[in-house]
């Protein structure tokens, strides 16, 4: 018998758990203390219907860290490494936020509200009291709190028909990493063009809980003949875009530029950065491993809940973070750190899995 995930009040539920329940979901983790679906037929058939037509996910425990007053903006890209100086209100930007040594400490989206008003939207870390105490430790003049916001994504081929249902045409307007105000139920709810998959959708951050039955109710009714289910973020999806999942296939323990995220590291100009001298060294001498991706020999791998060593000749590699056997590729793909000497293109090493050494070959590149 497998083992029950106990429910308490530390483990907190969401706007959508009933509505979530009553779709039949099958399987919950803990996320920034809340449940997070993670099943509801089974990994295989929600991965192909997210491919195919439309879900709604519960994604509440993308909680939301509110930075409001005069120095937002200054606070903000203390947090960062990426350039915020040209971010404008209605914009979305994916941040990777580090320590003064620039470890990893989350890789959440900005949503920019107003010239002094920030959400930022957090991976699974309690970056509420970094944050609180970077603004206490300077004397910041901001408040930084948890607001009451509760994202629910739309995700899937379907997902602009879905959506424009719901909230109107002007919907399908907004461009990627935007977000616009739309009236639902008589509230404000922001709706960005994002979400952790890459088979297109929107996020909406349903800002006041009553709101969030009503506007699941309007989704699936809305949605009846688009075969809309519940759905949540997939493994064999996410693995396949490439999407890396902070705690699993990162760590605070790893830099930006060693999680393949150089690109959003502005060093040159994002001066306040508290990480910035050192990602500088970092940028100079170059990451000794890196996250890549893999394609591993024969049947299907058991999932990796804990990672999987990588050698080359006897020596180690690197490590496998993520791996799922992916239908429409017909082949294991995998996520991993890999260190410098074999992390090239082609790459043939060895994984030790559960089910014994597999070959497996190097990508730079993920498959979606």
């Amino acid at each position: 018998m497998s083992p029950l995930l106990s429910i308490s009040r530390r483990t907190r539920r969401t706007p959508f758990t009933d509505r979530v329940t009553a779709a039949g979901v099958t399987g919950y983790t803990v996320y920034n203390h809340m449940l997070l679906p993670t099943v509801f037929k089974s990994i295989t058939e929600d991965y192909r219907h997210l491919k195919s037509a439309v879900q709604v996910w519960d994604v509440s425990c993308e909680r939301q860290v509110e930075i409001r007053g005069p120095q937002a903006a200054e606070l903000v890209q203390m947090l960062t490494p990426r350039d915020l100086s040209e971010m404008r209100i209605g914009q979305c930007r994916y941040i990777p936020i580090v320590d003064e040594t620039g470890g990893m400490l989350n890789d959440p989206v900005a949503v920019k509200l107003d010239e002094d008003r920030y959400w930022v939207s957090i991976a699974d870390s309690d970056l509420l009291f970094w944050v609180k105490a970077l603004a206490l430790g300077f004397r910041m003049a901001v408040d930084v709190f948890e607001p009451d916001v509760s994202p629910l994504a739309i995700q899937g081929p379907l997902a602009d028909e879905l959506a424009a249902r719901v909230f109107g045409d002007e919907v399908r307007k907004i461009r990627f990493f935007d977000f616009r105000t739309f009236t639902f139920n008589g509230a404000e709810l922001a709706v960005a063009r994002s979400g952790y998959s890459k088979q297109g959708g929107f996020e909406v951050y349903v800002e006041g809980g009553r709101h969030g039955e009503p506007l699941w109710d309007a989704l699936f009714e809305a949605g009846r003949d688009l075969d809309v289910r519940a759905g949540c973020p997939n493994l064999i999806e996410r693995i396949e875009a490439g999407l890396l999942s902070y705690g699993s296939d990162m760590t605070r323990a790893n830099t930006p530029h060693e999680c393949g995220l150089g690109r959003f590291c502005d060093t040159r100009l994002a001066i306040g950065c508290v990480g910035r001298d050192a990602l500088l060294r970092v940028a100079r001498e170059g990451p000794l491993k890196q996250i890549r991706y893999l394609e591993i020999e024969g049947d299907p791998v058991p999932s990796c809940p804990e990672p999987w060593a990588v050698t080359v000749e006897g020596e180690p590699a690197g490590q496998i973070t993520s791996a799922a056997w992916s239908p429409d590729f017909e082949a294991n793909l995998a996520i991993g750190m890999i260190v410098r000497d074999w992390w090239d293109q082609g790459t043939k090493v060895l994984v030790h899995t559960p089910a014994g050494p597999r070959t497996a070959r190097i990508r730079e590149k993920p498959w979606l």
